[in-house]
C-alpha cells in the first residue's frame, strides 16, 4: 500500500522561497500547454493530449525551466483534468438536470498569484544522498529535505502549494502488516460520569475494570 511522508514548509523557512519559485516555473509551463490546448479545442475542436503537447513545448523556455521529468508529470496533470472535462460534459448530455450549468474548460491558474503542483517522479530524487544521509535531493537543485523513507519504497515526491506554506509530500511502499487478531473478541466500554468508563470484554481470562471519573 502507498503512504505519505509530510512536512510543511512555512514562509520562514529557508527552502521557502526557492519552492515558492518552482511553483511560479510549474504555473507558467501549466497555463501556456492549457493555452495551446484550449485554443486547438475552441477553434478546430481538436483535444492534443500529452504526447502532443509535450512535443510541441518541449524545446521551449517554459519547459526547459523545471527538470524534463518533472514538467512531464505537469502536462500529465493537465491532460488528466482535460479528460475530466469530458467526462463531465458526457455526464452533462446525459443527465443536465445533475448539473446548474454546463462544465467549463479548465481554467488558467492566477498569472501573478497562481502556483501549481510538481511531481518528482523517483528517477528525479538523489539516490545517494536519501541513501547515505536520509535527505531528500531535487533534480536540478540544491534543496534538501529531511526524510526516514528508503530509496527502495520510494515512489514520488510532490510539492503541494497552499495559501501560505507548502507541503513536501514524500509517497512511499510499505508492505501492509496483518495482525494475528482473534476476530470475534470484543470489548465494551460503557461511558459515565462518577464512573468515567466501565470495560468489559468477551476475551477468556479477560480481568474488567472501572476507570473512577471523580479526579478528572
Amino acid at each position: 500500500m502507498q503512504l505519505v511522508e509530510r512536512t510543511i514548509i512555512k514562509k520562514n523557512h529557508p527552502n521557502y522561497k526557492s519552492l515558492d519559485a518552482l511553483a511560479f516555473l510549474s504555473k507558467n509551463l501549466y497555463n501556456i500547454a492549457n493555452y495551446i490546448v484550449r485554443q486547438e479545442f475552441i477553434n478546430k475542436g481538436n483535444y492534443l493530449d500529452y504526447k502532443k503537447v509535450q512535443k510541441l513545448l518541449q524545446s521551449g523556455v517554459d519547459y526547459q525551466a523545471i527538470p524534463a521529468k518533472v514538467s512531464q508529470q505537469v502536462l500529465i496533470l493537465l491532460d488528466k483534468n482535460w479528460q475530466s472535462f469530458f467526462q463531465a460534459i458526457r455526464a452533462y448530455n446525459e443527465y443536465p438536470s445533475k448539473f446548474k450549468s454546463r462544465p467549463k474548460l479548465p481554467k488558467y491558474k492566477h498569472k501573478k498569484k497562481g502556483r501549481n503542483l510538481l511531481v518528482y517522479t523517483k528517477q528525479a530524487i538523489s539516490k545517494p544522498q536519501l541513501v547515505k544521509n536520509k535527505k531528500i535531493l531535487l533534480s536540478k537543485s540544491e534543496l534538501f529535505f529531511d526524510s526516514k523513507i528508503n530509496y527502495d519504497s520510494l515512489q514520488q515526491v510532490r510539492i503541494v502549494p497552499k495559501l501560505n506554506y507548502y507541503v513536501i509530500e514524500v509517497v512511499y511502499e510499505s508492505v501492509e502488516v496483518k495482525l494475528d487478531l482473534y476476530e470475534y473478541n470484543v470489548a465494551s466500554v460503557d461511558l459515565g460520569v462518577n464512573n468515567l468508563a466501565t470495560v468489559t470484554s468477551n476475551k477468556k481470562g479477560f480481568q474488567p475494570f472501572i476507570i473512577n471519573g471523580r479526579p478528572v
